[in-house]
């Protein structure tokens, strides 16, 4: 199999360690065991002791009642046998796709997205039609491209909402008239909804599983519950074809997930509240921050992200995005995410969810850098 070098995570690998500013980062601001126990009201000593004499076996191979009963908390009416977990949101992309889409099959992505959408897929040897997704419709689906790239051999549309790297919801409106335009064609929705839980005004955001009997939701302990360090994610279905076949996947790719790591899903999931209050806050703060430095700083454009972590931002220098990037961070330590790793030149992602006082500085930062070219 032939596939595409990963360019998002190739950068990060590369570029991660060395910056001062990380403005690269997806994550809410990570959680300490300690700070997750505390915020749980956990007596921290009493748990670790408690945690030292777990096991290290396999443990529950479907994942634990608590873990599953806790994701299914997330939905409307799903039920905890809905639940497959995985190793992070990358394998549960990677499961879906590997086991539904075959080179026979066609599916459309929209892009920019993450590059796992229309990657594997293509290393499968599907047909996949991209759906570009435009800063003049507010990075939102054009419908009537859908319904020109879909036909009866189309076996998935895959979306990522809330959107990376731009930050853009997908109102429930138009999610309907996605969900009619595969139900015409009998496909399947795969919904990457990783940065899906946190709205500013603390309403329940909608998933495709919600929606549509046919829809897939992708989700994680990584970016709304600030735990990547865990390498918990899930598949979430209403489908019963579904969750049999990527059962039979999970055997060859998966088998289980770790027992500490579930332990401490579990926990966060059951205080899911305390911990989304903690990063809504640093959210709804941080993208304050980054909308002010977009108004005061002419050199750059942007469309202001409603949900999610990342924001798209356009600059007017002549300049490659990886070229950009590469000097950004070693003049300046700022590390942002070229817009080229999703195939959207001339601009960067900046993830505004680290710390308010790295965002303000990494952001002066760049400012700097681009009076001085």
């Amino acid at each position: 199999m032939k596939i595409k070098t990963f360019k998002v995570e190739r950068w990060m690998n590369e570029y991660e360690d060395d910056a001062v500013y990380n403005l690269g980062e997806t994550c809410v601001d990570s959680i300490t065991i300690k700070e997750l126990l505390q915020l749980c009201g956990e007596d921290v000593a009493g748990y670790m002791t408690k945690l030292a004499d777990t096991r290290l076996s396999y443990s529950h191979i479907f994942g634990s009642p608590e873990f599953l009963n806790g994701v299914a908390s997330l939905y409307q009416d799903l039920k905890p046998e809905q639940v497959i977990p995985t190793h992070g949101a990358i394998g549960a992309n990677n499961q879906v796709i590997t086991t539904l889409i075959g080179p026979d099959d066609n599916m459309v992505s929209v892009m920019p997205t993450y590059q796992q959408h229309y990657s594997i897929p293509e290393s499968i040897g599907a047909d996949v039609r991209i759906l570009q997704l435009k800063l003049e419709d507010d990075y939102l689906p054009d419908l009537d491209v859908l319904r020109s790239l879909v036909d009866e051999n189309t076996k998935m549309i895959t979306i990522n909402n809330p959107n990376n790297p731009t930050g853009s919801w997908i109102p429930v409106d138009q999610m309907q008239e996605i969900i009619e335009i595969a139900r015409g064609v009998d496909a399947y929705v795969l919904c990457d909804e990783v940065y899906r839980g946190i709205a500013e005004d603390e309403s329940y955001m909608e998933s495709i599983v919600d929606l549509y009997d046919k829809g897939i939701s992708v989700g994680s302990m990584s970016k709304v519950f600030s735990m990547a360090g865990l390498r918990m994610g899930w598949i979430a279905t209403k489908d019963p074809d579904v969750l049999h076949l990527c059962h039979e996947r999970r055997d060859y790719d998966t088998i289980s997930c770790g027992v500490i790591d579930d332990k401490l899903a579990s926990l966060a999931l059951a205080n899911k509240e305390k911990i989304f209050a903690r990063n809504r806050a640093i959210l709804n703060k941080n993208r304050a921050i980054l909308d002010q430095w977009v108004a005061e700083t002419p050199e750059v454009r942007y469309l202001k992200p409603v949900a999610g972590t990342t924001a798209l931002v356009y600059y007017d220098k002549d300049m490659p995005s990886y070229d950009l990037c590469v000097r950004l961070i070693k003049e300046k330590g700022v590390l942002f995410t070229p817009g080229e790793c999703f195939e959207m030149e001339g601009a960067v992602r900046i993830g505004y969810a680290y710390d308010s006082k790295t965002l303000r500085e990494g952001l002066e930062k760049f400012t700097e850098f681009l009076r001085e070219l």
